[in-house]
C-alpha cells in the first residue's frame, strides 16, 4: 500500500508548497490538494487555486505523485481541464493523478454561482466531462454531441506523458451506488462515508464493502486503485487488510491544521 497526503487548498500558500516538498523528502508517495472554490457560507477563509499550487509543487519535486482530490468536474469546462492536466503531467514528467467527483457542498460550490445543484444533472455533467477528457487526452480527433457538451472534431496535442492516459480516481459517498458504478469504469475509487447527509470518515469494514461492490461491477480488467483517507490516529494497516492500495493522511482544516499536518508529514509515512 502506498501512502500519501491530501490537504485542503486553504491557508498560507507558501506552507502548501512546503508541504509538497517536505512530503517528497520524507518518503511519502503522493501529495494531493482539495479543489474547492468556496468552503462555507458561515466563515471566510483564504482559498488557493489547486492547479497553480500543484504546478509549483511539480516544479520543485521529482518523484512524488500529485493531483487534485477531488475536482468537481461538473463546474469546470472539460477542455480547459484537459489542457491543465496535460500541462501538469508534462511539467511533472508523468506524475499526475486526476481525482474527480460531484463536489460538496453543492449549494456553496455550485448554487452560489447560479450553477446546477441537483445530483442528477451534475452526474451527467461529470460523466460527459470525463469522456471528453479521455478523448482529448488521446491526441485523436473527437466529436461529442452530448446533453450538456459539444465537441466538433477537435484534436488536442500534446498527449499526456502517461499512457494510455492520466489515471482517474473517482470519489463517491457510500452507500450511494451510482458513483461506484462510475468509478468501476476508470482507474481507481475513493470511497467516503456519509453521516447525516455529510461526508465522514469511512470504517475499514464499510470501505471493504464499497470496494467489493465496485470490483463486482468492474470485473478483473487491469490494475485498479482503492484509495482511503484518514486522520493521524487512524490505523492504515486495517485499510490495507480491507484492500486499500493508497492511504492518505488528511486533516479537516480546523484551527492549527497546518502545523499539525506539517509535523505528521515530516515524521514520514507509517510503516
Amino acid at each position: 500500500m502506498r501512502c500519501g497526503v491530501t490537504v485542503p487548498n486553504i491557508g498560507q500558500l507558501d506552507l502548501l508548497l512546503t508541504m509538497g516538498r517536505e512530503a517528497e523528502a520524507a518518503g511519502w508517495d503522493g501529495f494531493f490538494l482539495w479543489d474547492h472554490i468556496r468552503f462555507s457560507d458561515e466563515f471566510d477563509v483564504s482559498v488557493h487555486d489547486p492547479w497553480v499550487a500543484l504546478a509549483a509543487v511539480a516544479a520543485t519535486t521529482e518523484r512524488i505523485r500529485l493531483g487534485p482530490l477531488v475536482t468537481p468536474l461538473a463546474r469546470r469546462r472539460p477542455w480547459t481541464v484537459a489542457r491543465e492536466t496535460v500541462t501538469l503531467d508534462h511539467l511533472s514528467h508523468g506524475r499526475v493523478i486526476f481525482g474527480a467527483g460531484l463536489g460538496f457542498p453543492p449549494a456553496v460550490e455550485f448554487g452560489s454561482f447560479g450553477e446546477p445543484t441537483g445530483d442528477r444533472e451534475r452526474a451527467e455533467l461529470l460523466d460527459e466531462g470525463l469522456a471528453i477528457l479521455d478523448g482529448l487526452w488521446s491526441g485523436e480527433p473527437i466529436t461529442v454531441d452530448g446533453r450538456h457538451h459539444r465537441v466538433d472534431g477537435v484534436r488536442f496535442l500534446p498527449r499526456p506523458v502517461q499512457s494510455p492516459r492520466i489515471p482517474v480516481w473517482v470519489a463517491g459517498m457510500w452507500p450511494n451506488h451510482a458513483p461506484f458504478r462510475r468509478a468501476a469504469q476508470w482507474d481507481g475509487v475513493f470511497p467516503i462515508a456519509v453521516t447525516d447527509g455529510e461526508p465522514d470518515a469511512i470504517s475499514p469494514a464499510t470501505f471493504a464493502e464499497a470496494l467489493a461492490f465496485t470490483r463486482s461491477v468492474r470485473g478483473s480488467e487491469g490494475s485498479f486503485d482503492a484509495v482511503v483517507q484518514g486522520a493521524p490516529d487512524t490505523d492504515p494497516g486495517e485499510y490495507a487488510a480491507a484492500g486499500a492500495t493508497w492511504w492518505l493522511l488528511t486533516d479537516d482544516g480546523g484551527p492549527g491544521w497546518e502545523d499539525r499536518i506539517l509535523g505528521e508529514i515530516r515524521a514520514g509515512p507509517p510503516n
